[in-house]
């Protein structure tokens, strides 16, 4: 399956524009390169607090080829003077990000959201069916994405904030809300993972079952931003394990 990078749109939020890349599959048929005949199930790809790194846009075309329709937004799109500014994996893109992660609200973040599966499930080339991935904040991003009615499946990767609930300016409710996810859930974590330590990830399990949530678990011995194809973290064994864990979740939930 071959993939087209549609051209960004600027999806309206409360908060102003919010930049968002599209991906979709095509495939070769016999009269040459045309779009896949049908439609495919939506995915909100949230990332880093780095935005759209070359790492995170592989990664949206890799769902992409596994007939995903993927959006991928600027997730300080309010915070960024202009779009399609990317963070550089350094001390200070990394204080940038961090310093953005509580500079907007979690009302903010969750608009963002719902623009996003909004926009998916109003395309012609989309199923209606959504889901939602994230990884590091957008693995917390993309739990909070979980708990709109219609996202039917999510894969959060080493969330961070989750067990201390310290996402956005004020602060976040989201495990708490963990009971009104009616979708189902993978979340997989790093044992070595400074960000989300044992215990961190102990009550987040807690609470999953406390709440009936359907989900499934997996820890990796590995660091944090082990999915990320760049620096020295990267672990390929693992990442190529989680994202087959990943097409089976979206191909059991978004096709059915």
């Amino acid at each position: 399956m071959l993939l087209v990078e549609d051209p960004p749109v600027d999806l309206p939020t409360p908060t102003g524009p919010m930049r968002t890349y599209l991906y979709r599959p095509v495939a070769v048929g016999a009269r040459g390169l045309g779009p896949f005949p049908g439609r495919f199930p939506g995915v909100v790809l949230f990332s880093e607090i780095f935005q759209r790194t070359p790492p995170i846009h592989r990664m949206a075309q890799l769902l992409a080829g596994h007939g995903l329709l993927v959006a991928v937004p600027e997730i300080f799109h309010d915070l960024e003077a202009t779009p399609g500014v990317v963070l550089a994996y350094d001390a200070a893109g990394a204080e940038r990000g961090n310093a953005h992660k509580v500079g907007k609200t979690v009302a903010a973040y969750d608009a963002d959201a719902r623009a996003a599966l909004d926009h998916l499930a109003a395309s012609p080339h989309c199923t209606g069916r959504l889901g939602a991935m994230g990884v590091c904040i957008g693995g917390h991003l993309a739990f909070r994405a979980a708990l709109q009615p219609d996202v039917a499946a999510t894969a959060c990767f080493y969330a961070t904030d989750l067990h201390k609930g310290t996402l956005g300016r004020g602060g976040d409710d989201s495990l708490a809300r963990a009971g009104e996810i009616r979708g189902e859930l993978l979340m997989v974590w790093g044992r070595q993972d400074p960000h989300v330590p044992d215990e961190g990830r102990a009550q987040i399990q807690r609470r999953l079952v406390e709440v009936g949530c359907t989900f499934e678990w997996h820890e990796w011995n590995a660091q944090h931003a082990f999915l990320r194809d760049e620096g020295p973290r990267y672990d390929p064994a693992l990442a190529h394990t989680s994202y087959g864990l990943v097409v089976d979740l979206f191909r059991r939930r978004l096709t059915a």
